[in-house]
């Protein structure tokens, strides 16, 4: 962990110890005039599905007055060379576990792509990528691939940079495919190392989510996928919501990790406000929107209040959201966890 980590942690521990629990609408900075503001783009197209089923054909122009929008460019071209380049390798970053109808839908991947390679990034320069290249398959993204010649690929597959890492103190239980599986030794297991995917073949990356909740993250959103999609030794964090709302924070805060994320897009043409990984359409409704944003927590924190706003809808039990993840991002100045401070911009 880098110095600064280690101070605001510090704070961060001090914080949490003496503060009372506050809702997602209550602010967590001291300074509500200094505080700094996010901006999200929701946008909703009635016809985007038909019987739970994305419609390719509805997508693209979702796309378009999203991406304008949220950057002010007349064209989507523009509007993507202002949050990359030509010479960047972009890794679109999906939860596909779930399948096809509750995880990232392909429908909305290939919209990006197409316009990805539109705004003239090369197809090998763009890369389709989850943890797991099985989930990756069973969702259709292999299919995707082939078509527009874009790269596929899984972060546990191209295997685990040594030199990069994040340590805890906790120790974890290593299973076969974590880089220090096998060894021993004091120090064996602290360390979460980050795929070589993220290290070495990408300059920036592009979160692609599901509105879709998490039991203790709250949502399989663009924090929680980002960090867990990236690491080895994660089963330490993943059972215990106290320790998840740690590592997701701080992981994501690495310089290889946070630094490069470009654009957050969530995937809200369906909630599915429980199940997680289960495709469960009882507990699912058609919202036909995409949200976009450059704050990965502004856009988790709306996600969790949507979430909340279907359950109560459909009369399903309160669940305890574990807001002290977000809290922690914003202090580590991944985003902004006061939705106060969060402008939304709704295009009908």
């Amino acid at each position: 962990m880098n110095t600064r980590l280690f101070f605001i942690l510090l704070s961060l521990g001090h914080w949490l110890g003496s503060s009372p629990p506050v809702t997602a609408a209550e602010s967590s900075a001291p300074n509500r005039d200094a505080a700094k503001h996010a901006r999200v783009v929701m946008v909703q197209e009635p016809g985007a599905t038909a019987t739970f089923n994305a419609r390719p054909e509805k997508i693209p122009p979702m796309i378009q007055r999203g991406l304008t929008n949220l950057t002010g460019k007349a064209t989507l071209k523009e509007a993507w060379l202002s949050l990359i380049s030509t010479q960047d390798t972009v890794g679109l970053k999906v939860f596909c576990a779930p399948g096809p109808t509750s995880g990232t839908r392909p429908a909305v991947v290939e919209a990006v792509v197409n316009s990805l390679l539109a705004a003239g990034l090369p197809p090998k320069q763009i890369v389709v990528w989850d943890k797991h290249l099985s989930d990756l398959r069973q969702a259709g993204f292999f299919e995707l691939a082939e078509r527009y010649g874009v790269r596929v690929a899984g972060g546990a597959e191209a295997g685990y940079d040594e030199k990069s890492f994040y340590e805890t103190a906790l120790l974890g239980q290593l299973v076969w495919g974590d880089l220090e599986f096998g060894r021993k030794g004091e120090g064996v297991g602290r360390k979460s190392y980050l795929s070589k995917l993220v290290t070495q073949q990408m300059t920036r990356m592009i979160n692609i989510t599901p509105l879709l909740n998490h039991n203790l993250a709250g949502v399989s959103g663009n924090l929680w996928s980002l960090a867990m999609g990236s690491v080895d030794n994660a089963i330490r964090f993943e059972n215990d919501p106290a320790r998840l709302a740690t590592a997701v924070p701080e992981i994501v805060a690495l310089p290889l990790m946070g630094d490069r994320v470009a654009l957050n897009i969530v995937d809200a043409l369906i909630c599915q406000y429980q199940g997680e990984e289960q495709t469960l359409l009882h507990y699912s409704v058609a919202l036909n929107q995409l949200w976009f944003s450059t704050d990965p927590v502004a856009l988790d924190l709306l996600s969790l209040q949507e979430i909340a706003r279907q359950r109560k809808a459909a009369k399903a039990p309160p669940v305890k959201t574990n807001l002290e993840l977000y809290r922690n991002a914003a202090l580590l100045e991944i985003g902004v966890s006061d939705t106060h401070h969060i402008d939304v911009t709704r295009l009908p």
